[in-house]
């Protein structure tokens, strides 16, 4: 048996940009998504914490350190520039390897950049 596990989160991020018009996604600062161990294209699930709406999508990068969080295509009607979000990632665990999995939690400032968390680095 398997169970579908938090792998990571990007928590509170603000959203930094809205395009109707892009095909999809979410374009995630590629910094954010390296230390979130989220990979290009990775399904995400987006929960909007300034309004309440949940969606999923897959991650695409953006420029690394630049603090932009795009929400992309049909879910840029679910969240706005300024609405802050959960970025979540999942991954599917046997109990066996349950045991020893550690979850990644990255917490960001105003300006979207990653911030240590109780003296741990970003996990």
């Amino acid at each position: 048996m398997q169970r579908q596990i938090l792998k990571s989160k990007i928590h509170r991020i603000k959203v930094t940009d809205a395009n109707l018009n892009y095909e999809g996604s979410v374009s995630i600062d590629s910094s954010l998504m390296e230390m979130a161990d989220i990979v290009p294209f990775e399904r995400v699930e987006v929960y909007n914490i300034s309004n309440g709406e949940r969606f999923a999508t897959y991650a695409i990068s953006a420029p690394p350190n630049s603090g932009t969080l795009c929400v992309n295509g049909a879910a840029a009607r679910l969240a706005q520039p300024g609405d802050h979000v959960i970025i979540a990632s999942y991954i599917a665990l046997t109990d066996e390897e349950y045991k020893n999995f550690k979850q990644k939690v990255v917490k960001v400032d105003n300006s979207n950049h990653a911030v240590p968390t109780m003296g741990k680095r970003f996990i």
